[in-house]
Order: structure tokens, then C-alpha cells, then sequence
């Protein structure tokens, strides 16, 4: 490469680094693609895992695509046929390859060339499984006391579902069948391959943040082992864990047991079981409402017989048929005991008056009427005192004589005091 203009139009050689390069002096297409195949021939071959997708044979080649379980990406490879030999491989099954990458330059694409091959086994994605079990087990996502009820008359229920299948038809229809007044919100999205596991997180996560959903339905018809493990997905069954509204997981058919059920807060046998499970029978409830007010009224009119036949025979009882009889041996003990109370207080009244009446004598015999009543006199003075000395007297003085009945007015005679 020469370091002066190109004999071509005198344009300048291109830039020796990728860094160097500008809008003015770009790399064309024959300088780039051969450096990418020198820098990807120097990378180390790889164990690569994935699904078979687009198997062909062509002379003693073989081409398939390998697809990553869990996202929308894939890989084209290239490998001798017999490297496939004893080997039961067709589309959809696990490989694990080891492949070196190669880049065809004059396409613009790249490959991988692989030159051993290895089947992964049911055994093998059964173990994987129970490994991711334990570790989400040990966290506590399948744990019993994270299980909530279901709603017993949900007015909305979240369907997610396959966007063509049997399993929106099963759930809808045996649930209405059961309680015609339910709605759904139903999100049809692809239920496997890679894009399962993205697009039911999504809806889950939609339908978890409606207000109006009450229970969620995951539902998907049956499939083979390997169709069925976007729901045991990590990422998938986390999303699941998440959800603040009741999940009922409905995969499969009774013997599936996907990693989304023992998340999930109820594990349907099938899409026709969680129809019946996410809604009461109309039919049974009335049965039972009319069976309940029936036992209740039985209940109700013999407690009502019992009472009334216990009252009946109170009622027939001598002490209530007669209850005046209860009050005759009281009646005769109040009489006596008035009786006796009187006699006591006639005896108390009459020793008493006879006491009063000797107490009067004395004091009648002691009172000065008694004595006035024999003749005497009380003298007084003009001021009420008694007067006991004639000499006290003075000429003249007017004294009051008390008699036993009535005062006499005197006045002592002049010259005669002392």
C-alpha cells in the first residue's frame, strides 16, 4: 500500500486502524470484511447450546439453525452429517455443539462449523430443572404461606393464553358455564418457543396492574416436555412470583408440572379445571343457599317446638297454675308476726304510760301550783322577783299576790314595813 494518492481517482489509501477511520476516509467494503474474518478465524471454538431448528441434509452435510430456548436469537450451523449419526436429532430437540464461528466475507455472514455434537437429553433438562427447583424452593417462592386465596366471586378474570388453541375456549366457556355474569381480560400471546417467555411476563405484569382483575389464568394446552419448559423459566416463573393478584397456573394436562405451578397460588389440572375453579357453580350456590334456608327454617321451628313445649309444662306446674299458693304460708307467718308486734307495742305503750302517768304525780306534788292549791301564796314584786322578807318591803310598794287561781295587786301599807 502506497502512502501517496491512488492512481484511481487520486484518492487516498484507507486508514491502516479502524479508530483512524472518518467520513472522509472510510474502510470500503472489501478492506472490512476481510479483517472481521481474520479477527473472528482467530477466536477459539465454543460449546454452544440451543434448540434444533430448520434441519437439513444435503450429500454428507448438514445445516440446521440453533435457537436460544428463552430469546428470539439464533445461529446458523454447519457440520458433517455423520457427526449426526446415532443420534435421534430433529427439530426441536437440545444440542450442545462445538463449533468454531466462521465469517463468509463475500455474504457478509456469519456461521459456525462444528465438528462434535451432542444430544441433550430429557435426563439432563430434568436435572437442570431440579437444580433451579432447589434454588427457588430455598428462597422461599414455593413456600405454602405465600399461597392467597382466591377471590370467591371475582367480577374480572385475567386470561393468558395461546393466541390460537383450545385453552382460552375451555376456560371461557366452563366458567361462564358456571356463573354467566364473569368477564374476562384475556392478552393472547405466543406460548413457546422464545418469544413465550418475554410476552407472557409482559401480559402478566399487565394484567397484575389492572385494577379491575381479581385472578389471573395461565393457560396452555397441551405439548411435549421440551414445549412446555418456557414455564419453568427462571426469568418467567420470577415474573409470576411477583404478582400481587392470585395466579391460578393451568399448563398442560394433569401429568405436566411446569415450574410456573408450584408458584403459582393455584395449580389447575387443565384449562377446563380452571375454568371451574376460578368461579363458583350459579347452580350449586342456589342449591346450597336454598338447602341452607331450609335447614335453618327446620332448626328454627323445632327450637320454637321445644320452647314452647317447655313453657307449656311450667305452665302446668301447681306453682304456676296457682301462684297465689306460693304466698299462703307467707301470708299466715306476716299475720302472726303483726300480731305479736301489736301485742309487743300495746304491753311497751301501756308500761310506759304507767310510768308517765307516776312521774306526773311527782311532779305534780313537787310543782308550786300544788302548793298554792293548798291556800299558800307567791308574793312578787314589781319586777317578778319573789319576795321572801317583809323587810324588803317598802311603804307603799305595789306587790302582785299569785294565788292558786288568779294574781291579786296590794300595796303595803305606809309605815307599816318591817
Amino acid at each position: 500500500m502506497t502512502t501517496g494518492p491512488q492512481a484511481d481517482g487520486g484518492r487516498l489509501p484507507p486508514p491502516l486502524k479502524a479508530a483512524d477511520t472518518t467520513a472522509e476516509r472510510p474502510w470500503p467494503v472489501r478492506h472490512l470484511a476481510p479483517k472481521i474474518a481474520d479477527y473472528i478465524a482467530r477466536m477459539p471454538p465454543v460449546w454452544v447450546e440451543g434448540q434444533v431448528l430448520n434441519l437439513k441434509r444435503w450429500n454428507r452435510r448438514a445445516f440446521l439453525t440453533l435457537r436460544d430456548t428463552d430469546l428470539d436469537m439464533s445461529l446458523s450451523v454447519t457440520l458433517d452429517a455423520g457427526a449426526l449419526s446415532g443420534l435421534a436429532v430433529a427439530d426441536g430437540a437440545h444440542l450442545v455443539v462445538h463449533a468454531r464461528p466462521q465469517f463468509y466475507a463475500k455474504r457478509g455472514e456469519l456461521s459456525f462449523v462444528a465438528d462434535e455434537v451432542r444430544l441433550v437429553g430429557l435426563g439432563e433438562l430434568l436435572a437442570r430443572l431440579e437444580h433451579l427447583k432447589g434454588v427457588l424452593a430455598a428462597e422461599g417462592l414455593f413456600a405454602a404461606d405465600r399461597k392467597r386465596p382466591l377471590p370467591f366471586l371475582p367480577a374480572v378474570v385475567g386470561l393468558v393464553c395461546a393466541q390460537q388453541g383450545d385453552a382460552e375456549h375451555d376456560v371461557v366457556t366452563n366458567a361462564r358455564a358456571r356463573w354467566p355474569g364473569v368477564r374476562f381480560e384475556i392478552r393472547r400471546v405466543t406460548v413457546q418457543g422464545p418469544r413465550a417467555v418475554p410476552e407472557v411476563s409482559a401480559a402478566l405484569r399487565e394484567l397484575d396492574e389492572d385494577p379491575r382483575v381479581e385472578v389471573i389464568v395461565v393457560a396452555r394446552g397441551g405439548g411435549s416436555f421440551e414445549d412446555l419448559l418456557p414455564f419453568s423459566n427462571e426469568s418467567l416463573v420470577r415474573a409470576a412470583a411477583a404478582c400481587r393478584t392470585p395466579l391460578v397456573s393451568a399448563i398442560g394436562h394433569e401429568m405436566d408440572s411446569p415450574l410456573l405451578d408450584l408458584v403459582a397460588d393455584l395449580r389447575a389440572s387443565t384449562p377446563t379445571d380452571a375454568g371451574k375453579r376460578v368461579v363458583p357453580d350459579v347452580t350449586a350456590e342456589r342449591a346450597g343457599l336454598v338447602q341452607a334456608r331450609t335447614r335453618a327454617h327446620v332448626a328454627v321451628s323445632r327450637r320454637i317446638e321445644r320452647e314452647l313445649a317447655g313453657l307449656a309444662q311450667l305452665r302446668s306446674r301447681p306453682v304456676l297454675a296457682h301462684p297465689q299458693t306460693m304466698l299462703d304460708p307467707h301470708t299466715s307467718g306476716l299475720g302472726a308476726t303483726t300480731a305479736r308486734l301489736r301485742r309487743a307495742l300495746e304491753s311497751r305503750l301501756l308500761t310506759q304510760h304507767t310510768q308517765v302517768s307516776a312521774l306526773a304525780a311527782q311532779v305534780r306534788a313537787l310543782s308550786p301550783a300544788a302548793t298554792l292549791d293548798r291556800g299558800y301564796a307567791v308574793v312578787q314584786r314589781a319586777d317578778g322577783s319573789v319576795l321572801r322578807d317583809a323587810a324588803d318591803v317598802e311603804p307603799d310598794e305595789l306587790l302582785a299576790v299569785r294565788l292558786a287561781r288568779g294574781t291579786l295587786a296590794v300595796r303595803s301599807a305606809p309605815g307599816q314595813a318591817g
